[in-house]
């Protein structure tokens, strides 16, 4: 195994390309482990990320939650950190956004989306799903393959989230256009590293839906946005309720286009366990979750310690920053046995961390997971079988892929894939 110890993870782009194999690297050392480089301790045991998912709001803050160690603080840890965030949190990345709120601010706001997000309008979305998907299918099934990420994936879950909050048809090709480079790509994203709020670009888009939508309400997501109000009875206002609907259309279509992605790469890397799925297709679901565990879409999760804490019997000094690795969590050999080898059939399939855990579990997975499965049922019942372009990636044994550079996000830079129709 190829001892990674040496090796700047948050800015080498090497590591993308071998990511198993660091992160086991690291967790053969130790499953909590303070790096050299930017003096991080790195998570990747199972039973240790959830130490520090359990710890949140306690001794953790997610103020770092996107964008881990870089930019530095903008301040010293010195005695009281909790004292000094509240001072500085405005100088920090991404802090005007739920992922990095913390205690009764992020509940209150978190409780505002969860009310939204109902049975009845995750079902009303899910009829819009089939029939996206059929549509999307119908224009690429004859073609006989595609590059999957582009063609399939981000059409798909852009549509979906854009569909589920009411954003206009003509104006979702501009929003995808807008969203920009991810937050922890490895350089050149200086832009989206500054200030509280990088998405402000969308920002006076959707407060001009929200506001629109207060003089004409609609039957969608983002009139009841408009409309809501905190449990106390209290109004966010449109201007905060603005930057939730730009954070949920980013996240909402950004971790499900590489899930996607990832399933089929599964399909045509493992030819026997496209023929099993096959032959149960009820079983998509558990298929799903092995592919969230073994290639999940949210690469890191970090934290800020607000006060001395410990996690797998080590001592985490107060402000020190905690980076959750979920690929090495969820492929701990002491949770998961034979952690490398693909098995829906596993006990415990859903036990991994992908989707995080705690307080700060994805508000977005049961969507995440509904589209998979719509996408899944579809191109099965369609083709007889799936498989990777040779030409593109190599044949098997020996495939050439590309995952994107960034440290946070987990994702193929692109997926050729080939059929054959049923």
């Amino acid at each position: 195994m190829t001892d990674f110890r040496d090796t700047d993870f948050f800015s080498d782009p090497e590591i993308a390309q071998d990511l198993p194999n660091y992160l086991a690297s690291l967790r053969s050392a130790c499953p909590v482990m303070r790096e050299k480089f930017q003096d991080v301790f790195m998570v990747t045991g199972y039973d240790e990320a959830l130490e520090v998912y359990n710890q949140q709001g306690e001794v953790f803050s997610s103020a770092v939650a996107v964008t881990g160690p870089l930019p530095p603080l903008p301040f010293t840890p010195n005695g009281n950190v909790a004292a000094q965030l509240a001072e500085h949190r405005h100088e920090m990345p991404w802090t005007d956004h739920l992922a990095t709120f913390d205690g009764t601010h992020h509940t209150q706001h978190r409780a505002l989306l969860q009310a939204l997000l109902t049975h009845k309008r995750l079902k009303a979305n899910e009829d819009y799903v089939g029939g996206l998907v059929i549509r999307l299918v119908d224009g690429l099934i004859d073609k006989r393959g595609c590059e999957i990420t582009k063609d399939f994936a981000h059409a798909l879950s852009t549509l979906v989230i854009a569909d589920l909050l009411g954003v206009p048809e003509e104006d979702r090709p501009a929003l995808l256009e807008a969203m920009g480079p991810d937050p922890t790509q490895l350089g050149g994203d200086e832009g989206f590293k500054i200030g509280a709020d990088p998405l402000l670009h969308l920002h006076a888009r959707f407060l001009g839906y929200l506001t629109e939508r207060l003089d004409n309400p609609r039957d969608d997501m983002l009139t009841d946005l408009a409309q809501a109000r905190f449990k106390d009875g209290g109004d966010p206002g449109l201007h905060v309720k603005a930057q939730l609907a730009c954070f949920l259309f980013g996240a909402g279509q950004d971790t499900s286009a590489r899930l996607v992605a990832f399933a089929f790469r599964t399909l045509g890397d493992m030819p026997e366990v496209q023929a099993k799925l096959r032959s149960e297709p009820h079983r998509i679901p558990e298929f799903i979750e092995e592919v969230l565990r073994t290639q999940p879409p949210v690469k890191t999760m970090s934290r800020l310690a607000i006060k001395d804490g410990v996690v797998g019997g080590v001592d985490i000094p107060a402000g020190s920053i905690v980076t959750v690795c979920s690929g090495g969590a969820n492929r701990d050999p002491r949770h998961f046995a034979d952690p490398d080898t693909f098995d829906y059939d596993r006990p415990g399939v859903r036990d991994h961390v992908a989707f995080s855990r705690g307080s700060h579990g994805c508000i977005g997975a049961p969507l995440a997971r509904m589209e998979v499965r719509v996408a899944l049922e579809q191109f099965l019942s369609r083709t007889s079988d799936i498989r990777i372009s040779e030409e593109r990636h190599g044949p098997a044994g020996a495939r050439r892929y590309s995952y994107e550079p960034t440290y946070m996000l987990h994702g193929l830079q692109a997926l050729h894939v080939e059929w054959d129709k049923a």
